[in-house]
């Protein structure tokens, strides 16, 4: 039933969709209109407990609407031969339940009859602790091309997050892989859960550009082997005090642009008419709901792959909540708000593609530790293989031929709470200016036709979140200190 499913979806709704992508291009702010296809109406009757005992006021979805277990756990949902899972909105208190792999199971496939009912149960289990104190991990782009990557993600990635796990471990944890989770080669797949297994907390997982299905030409198909392996695309979940939402923000038509499309946007409409008002609500995308690459290279606007190009929309459903986006998609580190929201786009865990130990804006390979205390958040860029208090590259005097007379620290996680001062033989000098530039180590590894090797496409790229100070002739010392948003410290050293 699911094959023939899949194979009218994609011999008839081809050339519609194609049509619908010229009208994303020309209002992108339009909802899109629906597909006009035979449905067959379905009831999905279910139960949410806890050891025998019935869950009220669980949320659960088939993708589009959006119902609350009553009193006794029960909950009716009626729903369409369109939708394949009915899940849950996981409430806080509760673990996240593994599949076998490791991944979270919050879903269940929707087996109808033939008189089209289903019915499903969702057993929890309480947690031994509370999860208002909780942490998370980030990993963007792991980007696994062949055995060469999927070894070096084994090997540096995953013993790297796992010794990140056991440090923090009076507190429970869940980790989410935002995105391009492989280049292209889905066969892959298994081999990232045996990764995920290995780290031994639940993760969740986000649709990359790179995770979809070359073959397909509709974005409603190009899914199929995602949710395969990892169920639904878009949905929640809720650790503490802390609502979060995964989207879905590739829409493919044989290539792709960032956007989020009219269904998704009804159903978070509907799942945050469950969250009280003010509530922290963290969402995580691939592409990132805004950035200033653009900027950053000349261009006049950003390009339609870079960001969502109907971002206006989402920044709406959240004006009523604290709202930070996490995202990846562009192999640098950025921080920024815009819209009313708070937006983090993470650097890589493959950084520059597995072709180096760096992003090629110079931040190191690896992903973001997110530690949550009631509704609010603090996080740190973990550099893989490094201590999480490494957070500084400096460069010498002379590095960089437009300022010859001063020396400069890279400082990836750097966003606009962050101070950073210089101190000379001792003395504290002041702040660094915070320019534009190419870190050295980016330009000589990827700068140039011929490199990397491996990649040839790649090139350094320009950041802002290089600092400079011109330090004086006799000077035999000199110490970078950065102080991030929640008051940790940094320092470097460098003798002359």
């Amino acid at each position: 039933m699911q094959n023939r499913r899949l194979f009218l979806k994609q011999a008839g709704l081809t050339a519609a969709s194609l049509l619908f992508v010229e009208k994303i291009f020309a209002d992108p702010y339009q909802p899109l209109m629906p597909f006009r296809k035979p449905v067959e109406q379905l009831r999905i009757r279910g139960i949410v407990r806890s050891q025998g005992k019935g869950l009220a006021h669980v949320a659960v979805t088939d993708g589009v609407s959006v119902v609350s277990t009553d009193t006794d756990g029960i909950f009716t949902l009626h729903s369409t031969s369109n939708q394949e899972f009915v899940y849950l909105s996981l409430p806080a208190g509760y673990a996240i339940p593994k599949n076998p792999t490791g991944t979270a199971l919050f879903y269940q496939a929707i087996e109808a009859n033939t008189s089209g009912e289903a019915t499903v149960q969702f057993d929890l289990a309480r947690l031994a602790v509370s999860d208002t104190k909780h942490a998370f991990f980030q990993l963007a782009d792991p980007q696994t091309l062949d055995e060469a990557d999927m070894m070096r993600f084994k090997r540096e990635t995953v013993p790297d997050v796992y010794a990140m796990i056991r440090h923090l471990d009076a507190q429970p944890m869940f980790g989410v892989a935002c995105g391009d989770i492989m280049f292209d080669r889905l066969e892959y797949f298994p081999d990232y859960e045996k990764g995920v297994k290995e780290m031994t907390i639940p993760f969740f997982q986000v649709l990359g550009n790179h995770d979809v299905d070359l073959h397909a030409r509709t974005d409603e198909t190009s899914a199929a082997t995602f949710r395969k392996h990892f169920g639904p695309s878009y949905y929640s979940f809720n650790r503490g005090e802390v609502h979060y939402v995964v989207m879905d923000n590739i829409f493919w038509f044989g290539k792709y642009i960032g956007y989020i499309d009219q269904t998704q946007l009804d159903w978070l409409k509907a799942d945050l008419a469950l969250v009280e008002k003010g509530r922290t609500v963290v969402v995580f995308m691939h592409i990132p709901l805004y950035c200033e690459q653009h900027l950053r290279t000349g261009a006049k606007e950003p390009s339609n792959a870079i960001v969502v190009t109907n971002r206006e929309l989402l920044y709406r459903i959240l004006e009523p909540y604290k709202a930070y986006v996490l995202c990846g998609h562009t192999h640098e580190s950025e921080y920024l708000h815009d819209g009313g929201v708070e937006i983090h786009v993470n650097g890589a865990v493959c950084g520059a593609w597995w072709t180096a130990n760096i992003c090629h804006d110079g931040t190191p390979n690896g992903y973001s530790v997110y530690e949550v205390n009631g509704s609010n958040l603090t996080w740190r860029y973990k550099s893989t293989g490094k201590p999480i208090d490494e957070q500084i590259k400096v460069y010498p005097k002379g590095t960089d031929p437009a300022f010859p007379h001063e020396f400069f620290a890279n400082i990836w996680g750097a966003d606009a709470r962050w101070e950073v001062t210089w101190y000379e033989d001792g003395i504290r000098k002041g702040p660094m200016k915070r320019r534009l530039g190419v870190d050295p180590e980016a330009a000589r590894l990827f700068a140039g036709a011929d490199l990397p090797r491996r990649h040839k496409w790649i090139e350094p790229i320009k950041t802002d979140h290089l600092f400079y100070a011109q330090p004086t002739a006799g000077a035999k010392e000199i110490r970078v200190e950065a102080k991030d948003g929640a008051g940790r410290v940094y320092s470097i050293e460098v003798r002359r």
